[in-house]
């Protein structure tokens, strides 16, 4: 077990770790082997329950240079994830087969994405940040044939997973966009919306997603609290008049877990 200042050096080591391997992304795949071993062990760091303690501890001490380096870290990490997916993209595009810890750990929380709310053939699904190598647009699409859209910030990520969607999922309803939630035709229409972990104003756009969108929707907001807020943005206060928090899904040993709201309206 980790004490509090065995843990607040090993994220230290970590933040120096994440920006060394960012600041070497040249579009090659040259260092992927490193990034992703950087990331598994860090997806075992954050869900290894023997870190809670020294956690919590750390938390008490409310010292403004520890906030400082969880934001840091947060940040960096999930700068590398995203560089992460490219990887994955550039060597699936070049016939190279790879499979992370890491991705494995997302995959594997697809089929409870949206607990007792399920996606159907006559679903419509946007996905928030979709990334480089857009699996949930996939899988979805894949096993229910619901339309899906992803939307991400990043122009390199969104060509990137066009080519692995014609890869692996020629035919399928996959669209990709660089495109903001309010500019879509789909937004209004949607019945499913997926926020990734990594989209640091992803409440900001739930807010903004209010007025957008139907009655009848279903955010799915994946996130992550305590130890999990090194690798993921937290869970906020949502407008309680707009929104209501119907069910959080708890995955102990993933890295981050999903809360769902639908509209005030349509809850009570």
């Amino acid at each position: 077990m980790n004490s509090p200042e065995q843990l607040q050096q090993h994220l230290t080591a970590f933040l120096e770790r994440f920006n060394h391997l960012a600041d070497r992304y040249d579009g090659t795949i040259q260092h992927s082997s490193k990034l992703e071993k950087i990331i598994d062990e860090y997806s075992t760091f954050i869900t290894d329950e023997r870190n809670s303690d020294a956690w919590e501890k750390l938390e008490q001490l409310k010292v403004s240079k520890l906030y400082q380096l969880v934001e840091d870290v947060r940040k960096s990490s999930a700068i590398c994830v995203a560089i992460m997916e490219k990887y994955r993209a550039l060597k699936l595009l070049d016939g190279i087969a790879d499979k992370t810890d890491y991705f494995q750990n997302i995959e594997s929380c697809i089929e409870e994405e949206f607990g007792s709310f399920q996606v159907t053939v006559d679903s419509k699904v946007l996905m928030v940040g979709s990334g480089s190598f857009p699996m949930t647009p996939l899988l979805i699409a894949k096993r229910t044939g619901a339309e899906v859209v992803g939307i991400d910030i990043d122009g390199e990520a969104i060509e990137l997973g066009r080519s692995v969607v014609e890869r692996l999922g020629s035919g399928l309803p996959i669209r990709l966009e660089k495109e903001f939630v309010e500019r879509l035709d789909v937004t209004k229409d949607a019945t499913h919306i997926i926020f990734s972990s990594t989209v640091a104003n992803k409440y900001d756009l739930l807010e903004q997603l209010h007025p957008l969108t139907n009655d009848q929707v279903i955010v799915a907001m994946r996130y992550g609290n305590n130890m999990k807020s090194l690798f993921n943005y937290p869970m906020r206060e949502v407008d309680v008049r707009k929104w209501r928090l119907i069910e959080t899904i708890l995955r102990p040993n993933h890295v981050f877990d999903i809360a769902l709201y639908q509209k005030e309206s349509a809850a009570c």
